[in-house]
């Protein structure tokens, strides 16, 4: 503990430091005089300073960080601000007709069903499927890996197009992809969220981008992986080999492998960064008038709101009593003492 000399000197002998390998030559080991002694030889860099390159990535990281902003929100946004530009002009010049989006008045209330606890499944699906689009459609290059390849590792026996891996899939091709293992799987929008943040996680540890030739299979393992961390009861690898008949179990387990791996088996979403994955997916169907349902507000809904309500009120005045009691019998122990002292 405390020594400044350590055994693993190697970027390959420590498991975070494997994908910073090459980083860490911009982080040469300089030898000054001061460095040399004749007891103690070379200064040798500690292990810690060595590892900056990593902590600089996770604060960058938006799967790791809660302050960091998500890949897919900022990736959308050069299309966002066209539809915008475009839906002014065509606005400036034409009538306005009806309304799309539903506003409430003083006679009506909308409100929708989802909540950053329990979202709504088919909005939630069709805006994580939004932000893969937006990945696959606005990504820097083609980096891959053999394991997501589908040509070298197909999901049907079907042949594969000779141009699968420059033509991008449209959304609605990933919603229905995304939406027939939900429901053939019977998962939930919490579990779809998780998967959005275990594939940004995975292009950023792993330094690929999703295209293509891997989007299939990097969606597939993402929601594979978030089903067996979320889910009480899991979905067995075997069971989706009977959603998509010829897939192998074989294959699947060595998937499951490569992507754990891939993500240095960090595993962990915690609460902050799920719900800015929540709001920012939102964010995203604002953007893109993906409107969530909304429903007029009725005498069953509001009074199941007033009943919540006054659930909270309730426990906030119960929290308040026992801070009040807490405070008195400190008073009256200060209140205590000074009639002790002043009858002795």
């Amino acid at each position: 503990m405390g020594a400044t000399v350590s055994c693993c000197m190697s970027p390959d002998g420590s498991p975070k430091l494997a994908r910073k390998a090459v980083e860490l030559d911009d982080y040469p080991i300089t030898t000054t005089a001061d460095d040399v002694s004749e007891d103690t030889g070379t200064y040798l860099q500690h292990i810690s300073d060595r590892e900056v390159p990593d902590e600089l990535a996770q604060e960058s990281n938006p799967s790791d960080n809660a302050r960091a902003s998500t890949i897919f929100l900022n990736k959308s946004q050069t299309d966002v601000r066209e539809k915008r530009k475009s839906n002014y002009l065509n606005n400036h010049h034409m009538s306005p007709g009806l309304l799309s989006k539903k506003y409430s008045s003083c006679s009506t209330i909308f409100l929708d069903d989802s909540t950053v606890s329990l979202p709504n499944l088919k909005s939630t699906i069709k805006c994580v499927t939004l932000a893969i689009y937006y990945h696959i459609k606005n990504r820097d290059s083609n980096r891959s890996l053999d394991i997501f390849d589908e040509k070298i590792h197909p999901l049907t026996r079907e042949k594969v197009p000779d141009d699968y891996s420059s033509v991008d899939p449209e959304h609605k091709l990933i919603y229905r992809f995304v939406r027939t293992l939900f429901s053939s799987a019977q998962l939930t929008a919490e579990c779809a969220i998780v998967t959005l943040v275990y594939l940004e996680r995975l292009l950023t540890y792993a330094e690929i981008d999703i295209c293509p030739c891997n989007w299939k299979r990097i969606v597939l393992g993402a929601i594979l992986l978030a089903s067996k961390v979320w889910d009480d009861q899991a979905v067995w690898n075997v069971d989706y080999c009977q959603i998509l008949k010829d897939i192998t179990v074989e294959d699947m387990n060595e998937m499951e492998r490569h992507f754990l791996e891939l993500l240095q088996f960090n595993i962990n979403v915690p609460a902050s960064i799920y719900a800015k994955y929540y709001f920012d997916l939102r964010s995203l169907a604002d953007d893109n008038n993906l409107n969530f349902p909304l429903e007029p507000l009725d005498n069953h809904r509001a009074t199941k709101l007033e009943a919540i309500s006054r659930l909270c009120e309730d426990r906030y005045k119960e929290l308040g009593k026992v801070t009040i009691r807490k405070s008195l019998s400190a008073d009256n122990l200060v209140g205590v003492r000074t009639t002790h002292a002043v009858l002795s």
